[in-house]
């Protein structure tokens, strides 16, 4: 039997390791929990490094924010340590509460009208060649925070022309708008991840709109036909293997040329549980499927998210 049949009987029965594994106890009291034990392959050794601390400096030296820290991204040393940061734009409150995301919620703070140049500070220090800005929700502002990602997409730009930069925004809530406004800084990446199949939406994303999502990636497309548009999703939440297949084909038809699929990780007790750990195969499996559908790059596995080797990925992408 293939790889492919065999991961997809799995993934449709959900019979993997990670679904049959005894749930771990945690905490003490009303605060204990129960949830899946993480296997070894989603698991990432510590790396302590003097540029970690150096980064964290930075940063609060700037009045910067990271996703890496918000997200609590298993990557971050590794990244870190390799002078790689995903910056965060318009503070760390965001004002949605997807259930699967660390970053908190809640009334945020004013926009700090030097953060596009604080970011672009902070890039040259780094000695950055690739940027990555994100930025959480922000939908009490008219324009979601489109303007701030235009002007740190400037500021990069005009203080190292040749450093490439990605942008990961938000939905907008659907303003297309907002979408040309971040785009008119040219970014040479312009992501926004649709996360998880539809028919999830209403548990994973309440706020959200699968619809929503792709009018911004084919707008993007449409308005930056030179660039790459960039998608991802994280895996374990309950989905499909047909629901994914079906979500990377819409993708694939309204222009998305670079892909991220990484396995779900629950970060504290108030979050989502995790359904499921998908095996390496899986995510081998998914890779080829979505290979031969025409994206230009793939980036599949457990510890994949969406800005981790984005300047490998940019450039597999375009040599493709």
């Amino acid at each position: 039997m293939s790889t492919v049949i065999r991961t997809q009987q799995a993934f449709e029965k959900g019979d993997q390791k990670g679904r049959s594994a005894a749930p771990v106890r945690v905490g003490k009291g009303a605060r204990a929990f129960s949830h899946l034990r993480i296997p070894p392959h989603c698991r990432r050794e510590p790396v302590r490094e003097p540029e970690l601390v150096e980064i964290e400096r930075m940063l609060r030296g700037l009045g910067l924010e990271s996703v890496c820290e918000a997200a609590r991204c298993p990557n971050r040393a590794l990244c870190w340590s390799r002078q790689a940061v995903t910056f965060m734009l318009l503070g760390d409150v965001c004002t949605r509460a997807c259930r699967f995301c660390a970053v908190a919620t809640g009334r945020p703070a004013a926009v700090d009208a030097e953060e596009p140049r604080n970011v672009a500070r902070a890039a040259r220090r780094l000695g950055l060649k690739h940027v990555v800005l994100t930025s959480v929700n922000r939908d009490d502002l008219p324009d979601g925070g489109a303007e701030q990602f235009r002007r740190s997409v400037l500021e990069i730009k005009r203080s190292r022309p040749a450093t490439s930069v990605e942008v990961l925004t938000p939905d907008f809530k659907g303003d297309l708008e907002a979408v040309a406004t971040v785009c008119s800084g040219q970014p040479d990446v312009y992501n926004h991840n649709v996360e998880t199949a539809p028919e999830l939406y209403p548990r994973v994303r309440p706020g959200a709109s699968f619809e929503r999502s792709l009018a911004v990636l084919r707008e993007a497309r449409r308005l930056r036909p030179d660039s790459i548009v960039k998608s991802g999703l994280i895996l374990g939440l309950g989905e499909t293997r047909p629901q994914v297949e079906h979500v990377l084909e819409t993708l694939r038809a309204v222009g998305v040329d670079s892909l991220t699929l990484g396995q779900y990780l629950r970060p504290t007790r108030d979050h989502l549980p995790v359904e499921r750990y998908l095996e390496p195969e899986e995510f081998a499996s998914l890779e080829e499927f979505a290979s031969g559908l025409g994206f230009a790059h793939v980036a599949s596995g457990p510890l994949v998210r969406s800005s981790f080797n984005a300047a490998e990925t940019l450039q597999a992408a375009r040599a493709s």
